[in-house]
């Protein structure tokens, strides 16, 4: 094994067994094979779901004061992706490890340290004698890289646990104490062909944009080519007449675009041009310090027969980006919306947006904003994908004995710190009455790429501040 001479020994031991197994998402039936066999081996109450989610129970230890159950909880899946010159089959390859003294790695794909280090760790404590702990419920979901999916329906009556520490954070000394609820919310504008018989079709091209994710980046300011080209067919409507012919812009709701595309058809080219030149300009000022290289583009195509739509109206006057930031935690974004993809089909032009909110009542109230704007505009809406946030709590015992062990292992104070994006934590608190939740991991580097990278030194660190949080308990 190449992980054998590391510490803690049980826990890269059995993270090299995971390694071994394919566990992508959507791909997760034989990890859940060995997650429910390392519990029936271990004699412990192992619950396996129809969604392969698992529960694994362990009574208290003999030097425990505590009755009250503490749930271990991490996801099975990982996200696979691969050099170009990587022959490791991903659905059926065990994952080839290595590493350098300082770090764990595979070699030429992920790693799945997010999150097979929780599995380890939550393993070995359940296979462990000698490890002080209360009454523990370890719960492994799946599919949570494709939207929490496993935590979203799993049944939630067998937990009794109070307090829940979620290892699926990739920096040491950082503890999240708060996420985002989303939505999608999709506006369908239908389409009709006009009488209009504009001799000129041009196609009008934004791009240059940096993009981002929606969650982390979106506090920085970066422009949104689709917001763009809603501003840019506002300023053309002031000049000339023109029929929308097909728009399409971004990729991923929750990514901001980068590019958008329209083709209209026109009485005046020049204008376009010259409006085009000027907002050019415009953009290029007003982002300047965001690194966005705006470019506009206008070029004749072949004569198409134009549409009569209200989505330049809908692109005008949609907010878009930040709407609040936290009142509690310092450069939070509280709540945003992304107008992430626009597409255009055969008779309706849909229009995609990513709600975030770390307060639900904020989030209930964008949602509701967007498809009352939506519905005035004369669009169908569709709100899906809904998740709950996890809200940040003020009187936290369990954030308020995490810091302070902590700092006896460390000597210096955590991070508290919230991210405007989902975690599985949000789930379990809305399905849990009063549940405390605190989410942490050891260092993890570049995840979700094959630069993906586990600190070996921060693992061993972080089992022992593990140990010492379920003694405290």
């Amino acid at each position: 094994m190449v992980l054998d001479n590391l510490e803690p020994k049980r826990v890269f031991e059995i993270f090299e067994e995971i390694s071994q197994i394919p566990h992508g998402s959507y791909n997760t039936q034989k990890i859940a094979d060995y997650i429910e066999s390392f519990g029936k081996r271990l004699n412990l109450n192992t619950i396996r779901d129809k969604y392969n989610n698992i529960i694994i129970k362990k009574p208290k230890t003999a030097d425990s004061a505590s009755d009250t159950p503490v749930i271990i909880q991490g996801h099975m899946d990982m996200v696979c992706a691969k050099d170009e010159k990587c022959d490791i089959n991903l659905e059926t390859d065990a994952l080839r490890l290595d590493c350098d003294g300082e770090y764990v790695f595979a070699k030429g794909t992920t790693l799945g340290a997010d999150d097979g280090i929780a599995l380890a760790y939550a393993l070995a404590i359940l296979e462990a004698d000698d490890i002080a702990h209360p009454p523990i419920e370890c719960v492994f979901t799946v599919d949570e890289e494709v939207g929490m999916l496993g935590a979203n329906a799993l049944d939630m009556s067998n937990l009794q646990g109070k307090y829940l520490l979620n290892i699926d954070s990739e920096v040491e000394g950082e503890f999240c104490v708060s996420c985002a609820g989303g939505a999608t919310v999709k506006a369908i504008m239908p389409i009709k062909k006009t009488d209009n018989d504009y001799q000129s079709t041009v196609k009008i091209e934004i791009s240059g944009l940096l993009g981002g994710h929606s969650g982390v980046e979106i506090d920085k300011g970066r422009a949104n080519a689709n917001i763009l080209m809603g501003e840019l067919l506002k300023e053309i409507s002031q000049y000339t007449a023109f029929d929308i012919v097909s728009m399409d812009g971004g990729q991923k709701d929750n990514a901001i675009p980068k590019s958008a595309c329209t083709v209209i058809s026109t009485p005046d080219v020049e204008v376009i041009k010259r409006v085009a030149k000027n907002k050019e300009e415009e953009f290029s000022t007003r982002y300047k310090h965001t690194g966005d290289n705006i470019k506009i583009s206008v070029s004749e195509v072949s004569k198409k027969q134009g549409y009569k739509s209200e989505i330049t109206r809908l692109l005008s006057a949609v907010t878009d980006g930040v709407r609040e930031m936290s009142q509690y935690i310092d450069n939070l974004v509280e709540t945003s919306s992304n107008l992430g993809v626009i597409r255009t089909n055969n008779d309706s032009i849909t229009v995609t947006f990513s709600v975030r909110s770390s307060v639900n009542e904020k989030k209930t109230e964008l949602i509701n904003e967007i498809t009352g704007l939506s519905k005035e505009c004369g669009c169908d809406v569709e709100v899906s994908g809904e998740y709950p946030p996890w809200e940040y709590s003020r009187n936290s015992r369990l954030q308020e004995l995490c810091k302070r062990v902590y700092k006896e292992q460390y000597g210096k104070e955590p991070e508290i710190m919230a991210i405007h994006a989902g975690l599985e934590c949000g789930i379990f608190a809305s399905k849990i009455s009063g549940l405390q939740c605190i989410s942490f991991g050891p260092n993890l580097l570049d995840i979700h790429t094959t630069n993906e990278r586990m600190e070996i030194k921060s693992v061993e660190r972080v089992f022992e501040f593990l140990k010492a949080i379920l003694k405290e308990i």
